[in-house]
């Protein structure tokens, strides 16, 4: 389980990589973008088959993006998610969060590993709705129902 202090030290970097956001305008990873940007985060969408997301220039790579970020919020699947890794690790981020909903997410084996072995801290398969201050009541619910089972991160 991903400690509590990886997750505050990745939402405490404002400039961040959002990787894999949908062309979709309601998928929910268009509504994870938006509400970082909302939250006055620097959030650059990265997709190779986008120009912009939301009026927000939009890179085919994180190696792309400069100035570069400090972390990355990896929404991919989960067999696209170690070379994503690897991408991130090239262009210098140090922070990763691999996002799941349901299923694996972006959460893989491989991609742990690179990371453990690059020594980037990791946030694996976390929905940053829970962490936001102040987030939606579905959000909060959610976090209240991980706290009472007792796999909310500590």
């Amino acid at each position: 389980m991903t400690a509590r202090k990886e997750i505050d030290d990745f939402l405490a970097v404002k400039r961040i990589a959002v990787i894999g956001v949908s062309r979709n305008a309601k998928d929910f990873t268009r509504s994870l973008f938006r509400e970082f940007r909302r939250r006055d985060y620097d959030a650059i969408p990265v997709n190779p088959g986008m120009t912009d997301v939301e009026g927000v220039r939009c890179y085919a790579n994180v190696q792309d993006i400069e100035p570069r970020v400090d972390a990355a919020l990896v929404l991919t699947r989960a067999a696209m998610s170690e070379r994503v890794v690897r991408e991130c690790d090239a262009a210098g981020v140090r922070r990763v969060w691999l996002y799941r909903a349901t299923g694996r997410g972006a959460v893989s084996p491989g991609a742990l590993k690179l990371c453990q072995a690059r020594g980037i801290p990791v946030v694996a398969g976390e929905c940053p709705f829970m962490f936001f201050p102040g987030t939606q009541w579905p959000h909060r619910l959610h976090a209240c129902c991980r706290k009472v089972f007792g796999t909310y991160p500590k």
